[in-house]
């Protein structure tokens, strides 16, 4: 069972988040040639170890965070929202709880 530490609602489990996938792709512009959009959509990397992921929880605070985890282990190193502002409303509020 993989548990995620959402940083808004803290620990769930994974069953509450849809995956979104590679986070570490880079994706052309829209006026991308096509050969460029293919080569970003359908040829990846089948990573067996630490990987950059995606995750929605959608079940809970609806936030997209980004994942570092092992797809060999399943642990999971860091968990932070993908939009960065995020992180520094949610800092600004932690720091308002204390």
């Amino acid at each position: 069972m993989i548990r995620i530490k959402c940083p808004y609602c803290g620990e769930r489990d994974h069953s509450e988040f849809t995956y979104g996938g590679d986070a570490s792709i880079k994706y052309p512009s829209l006026d991308g040639t096509e050969k460029e959009w293919v080569e970003a959509i359908f040829f990846r990397k089948n990573i067996f170890g630490k990987q950059l992921e995606t995750w929605h929880h959608a079940s809970g605070c609806r936030m997209w965070l980004e994942v570092e985890r092992s797809t060999k282990t399943h642990e999971i190193f860091s968990v932070k929202p993908c939009h960065p502002e995020m992180k520094k409303i949610l800092e600004k509020r932690n720091s308002n709880d204390l």
